[in-house]
């Protein structure tokens, strides 16, 4: 594992939520008829100035999330789950990519990319979790089990327009992507303090060995 590398796009972990929830408002600002209850985020991206904040900024948090999935990819170094969900969390980037090149309009492209982002996104989150559990990250692990299953559950609800669940979504994802964004930016701190504990727990056996067969020693 190079842990330069996974410090340094942590930093996407932390900065992709913000980028796209940053745009997304942005693009709703220039958007007065737009309604949370009665319309989906796709259709900022339709035409006009608000098309080009909303597609541009899809596509800009797609590129972020590209970086952040290539630091969790080296952070799971030598663990199937965790490649494996850091491979589904490119793919729901990938797919993201293309909900920006093809809006609402261009069809059927957009309803494939949608459907396709929105299922490997909560995919991407629960096996991620799995290999977090394995991995000795159990809080994070079952935040992001928990994450996924309301950014899969809020579709099984009846809405008129979707936005809501689509932000739904995207904000359980992204408090699974900051926290673990943190944690790779201190993962230097967090492999020493590994190291340590694990010293400690060597030295505590080694003692206890000592403690045990030291008076059978003296005793002979």
């Amino acid at each position: 594992m190079n842990v330069k590398l996974v410090k340094l796009f942590g930093w996407f972990g932390i900065v992709t939520p913000l980028v796209g929830f940053i745009l997304i408002l942005l693009a709703i600002s220039t958007a007065p008829w737009f309604s949370w209850t009665g319309n989906a985020l796709s259709d900022l991206g339709v035409s006009g100035l608000t098309a080009t904040i909303f597609n541009g900024g899809l596509m800009a948090t797609a590129l972020c999330m590209m970086a952040f999935s290539i630091g969790v990819w080296e952070l799971t170094e030598g663990n199937t789950v965790g490649r494996t969900g850091s491979g589904a969390l490119f793919l729901a980037a990938v797919f993201l990519f293309g909900i920006g090149v093809f809006p609402e309009n261009v069809k059927p492209h957009h309803f494939i990319f949608s459907v396709a982002f929105f299922v490997a996104l909560p995919v991407s989150m629960f096996v991620l979790s799995a290999y977090m559990i394995r991995s000795g990250m159990k809080d994070l692990g079952y935040l992001s089990v928990a994450a996924g299953i309301v950014a899969a559950l809020i579709w099984a609800l009846e809405w008129d327009g979707v936005a809501i669940p689509e932000a739904v979504s995207a904000l359980m994802t992204s408090v699974m992507s900051v926290i673990l964004g943190y944690r790779m930016r201190k993962w230097d701190k967090i492999l020493s303090a590994m190291d340590r504990a694990e010293q400690a727990l060597e030295d505590h056996e080694a003692i206890r060995t000592l403690w045990v067969r030291g008076p059978r020693g003296g005793s002979a």
